[in-house]
């Protein structure tokens, strides 16, 4: 298991895509447009123009979107996510991801879920929904390769929600359990994530915020699958992903993976290797 690592700021495109290094012949093209801008300069002033011709919606406020060069932080190879702060309350209203994400190829048990976002949040819904399914179904996971196949519904019977809640929601969503607005819970059929971990991570896991999404989870879905908080093995070994990481990691090493050295050996099925973090009953067929 890689420790953390010093993050490396990376050049980013509006999209956080790593931006790529432009020849000569991409600023020759600017050149010619920034040319062609200033004759087209009127004594109103300088027009906008697009492929099509000019944009007479373009504005000031269209020009400052765009905003000063960002980068992205990449650790242990990853690129991170940017961190969002999250307001201590929203809507208090959840919203279901619509649609339906299917399970891998298989013939494992079929574990139906749904995810819904509390609305007024700064996150896109669908992108949520898109990282819980593949972190539940990544070989890793609770799925352990197979023996177990995750679908997302938005209707039917299901055996578990995942809800991106603010502070204030989750706190509530979590009673009689303290979560101080910051810490994450099950309840009732839900794995509640708290929005402001989501968006900005947790101490243990330091500019890792890929990794602790991961953690969030797979910790809060593992309740959901009947599993309950475990404890550091020993101080340097890998922790289980049942332990409340996002407190402390107990002199443990971070593990967002309830199965992190499982291997698939083709056509024998999942075969778990001889450090995998823990192996508890409960919940799994």
């Amino acid at each position: 298991m890689q420790g953390i690592q010093e993050p490396v700021r990376v050049p980013v495109d509006l999209y956080g895509r790593p931006r790529r290094r432009r020849g000569w012949r991409r600023r020759w093209w600017w050149a010619v447009l920034a040319c062609g801008a200033c004759v087209a300069t009127t004594g109103a002033g300088l027009a906008v123009w697009t492929a099509g011709g000019p944009d007479r919606h373009a504005s000031a406020t269209d020009a400052s979107r765009i905003g000063p060069s960002r980068s992205a932080v990449v650790v242990n190879g990853r690129v991170q996510p940017p961190r969002v702060p999250v307001q201590r309350a929203a809507s208090g209203r959840y919203r279901l991801v619509p649609g339906v994400a299917a399970p891998p190829r298989g013939t494992g048990f079929l574990v139906r879920y749904a995810v819904e976002v509390e609305q007024g949040l700064p996150f896109r819904a669908s992108r949520f929904a898109a990282e819980v399914h593949r972190v539940l179904n990544d070989p890793r996971g609770w799925g352990r390769g197979g023996r177990l196949r995750f679908v997302r519904v938005a209707r039917g019977p299901v055996k578990f929600r995942v809800s991106l809640s603010s502070p204030a929601l989750t706190d509530r969503m979590c009673l009689p359990a303290r979560t101080g607005g910051w810490l994450s819970c099950f309840a009732r059929g839900r794995s509640v994530i708290n929005a402001r971990r989501w968006g900005l991570g947790a101490a243990p896991y330091g500019a890792d915020l890929a990794r602790y999404r991961e953690y969030l989870i797979n910790h809060e879905v593992g309740h959901a699958l009947g599993h309950g908080h475990l404890g550091c093995p020993g101080q340097g070994r890998v922790a289980p992903v049942m332990v409340q990481q996002t407190k402390s990691l107990y002199g443990c090493r971070a593990n967002p993976w309830p199965y992190p050295r499982l291997a698939v050996r083709a056509g024998r099925g999942p075969r778990l290797g001889s450090h995998h973090a823990h192996d508890q009953k409960g919940g799994l067929p």
